[in-house]
């Protein structure tokens, strides 16, 4: 495990959205969530992994893309997987 995160240049998007609608990869498949993460490389939105299909996870697998956070109401954390850390940004 790392100090720091050595991916904070991937980071793109670290503001949520104002509406979320639920996990997109469920929400196509008619599945069920418990806690929403956004990818902060691309936006995706995509279920932890105390979820049935883990899709937060399954989307950095498959995209290569780092760095997501917790996209649930008054969390400010992040999450690294390759260097596996969690961590908060400074506010802006």
């Amino acid at each position: 495990m790392a100090d720091s995160c050595s991916h904070l240049d991937t980071i793109a998007y670290s503001e949520l959205p104002e509406q979320i609608a639920g996990c997109e990869d469920c929400l196509r498949i008619g599945g069920r969530w418990l806690h929403l993460r956004m990818c902060t490389e691309c936006g995706h939105i995509g279920c932890c992994d105390s979820s049935p299909n883990r899709h937060a996870t399954a989307h950095a697998n498959e995209t290569g893309h780092p760095v997501i956070r917790s996209a649930e109401p008054g969390e400010d954390w992040f999450w690294c997987y390759p260097d596996e850390l969690a961590f908060e940004l400074p506010s802006r």
